[in-house]
């Protein structure tokens, strides 16, 4: 079997136009599900049964989802409910916040529930309330806890951006995947996406790796 890499060259902006796609959808997701999750997070920490409840059933139905599942959902039901028609690269953009955003709460969740309960009371005795305790005592003692978890989720999330392929947001898999159907160089193609997500990803996760060494919490 005669191999060609000349056809990666050849369709190099392409890909690299697939790149940039990938990052962006990876950052915007982050940016938005952080948020989310404390929100998330928040309602799940609520005094009020209900909310908590609210809370409770966002994180366990879209945690529990796969996400490509949930990318289809979006992509197909999403536009029937809200009678709005998204664009895929919104729609891909949806799914995964939603998915990350559950995931999110639950650390930010794990992070604050951390904090002993004494720092809690504490703030209550000086006559704080419960939303001024959570910003200026919990919140700011969880967050080198919270890092750490914070950053391999991320590292997973930017390979979870593959998926979005299958609704044909134009990001590195689908570019990689459409150049494989025009030229017919499965294995170049598909050993140049590899390489590539490999080279974005390893460096991702060294920088996880020193982030656990440098905020890890040991006790």
């Amino acid at each position: 079997m005669k191999l060609d890499w000349s056809v990666p060259w050849q369709y190099r902006w392409m890909l690299a136009d697939g790149v940039l796609v990938t990052v962006m959808l990876a950052v915007l997701t982050m940016a938005i599900a952080i948020p989310g999750g404390i929100a998330v997070m928040l309602l799940r920490q609520s005094g009020s049964r209900v909310l908590r409840a609210v809370g409770a059933a966002f994180v366990e139905f879209f945690r529990n989802l796969p996400l490509i599942l949930l990318v289809y959902w979006s992509f197909y039901v999403l536009p029937i409910i809200v009678d709005i028609q998204l664009s895929p690269f919104a729609t891909g953009l949806v799914a995964l916040c939603l998915n990350v955003s559950a995931y999110n709460a639950e650390t930010f969740r794990a992070g604050v529930n951390s904090i002993r309960a004494g720092q809690r009371n504490a703030g209550l005795a000086l006559g704080m309330s419960r939303w001024q305790v959570m910003r200026k005592v919990i919140l700011p003692q969880s967050t080198r806890r919270i890092l750490p978890v914070l950053a391999s989720t991320w590292v997973s999330l930017f390979k979870d951006t593959s998926l979005v392929s299958v609704i044909a947001v134009g990001d590195l898999a689908h570019n990689a995947l459409q150049i494989r159907s025009q030229t017919f160089r499965v294995l170049e193609m598909l050993t140049v996406m590899a390489a590539i997500y490999w080279c974005l990803g390893y460096p991702q996760a060294k920088l996880v790796d020193w982030i656990h060494r440098r905020y890890g919490v040991s006790e």
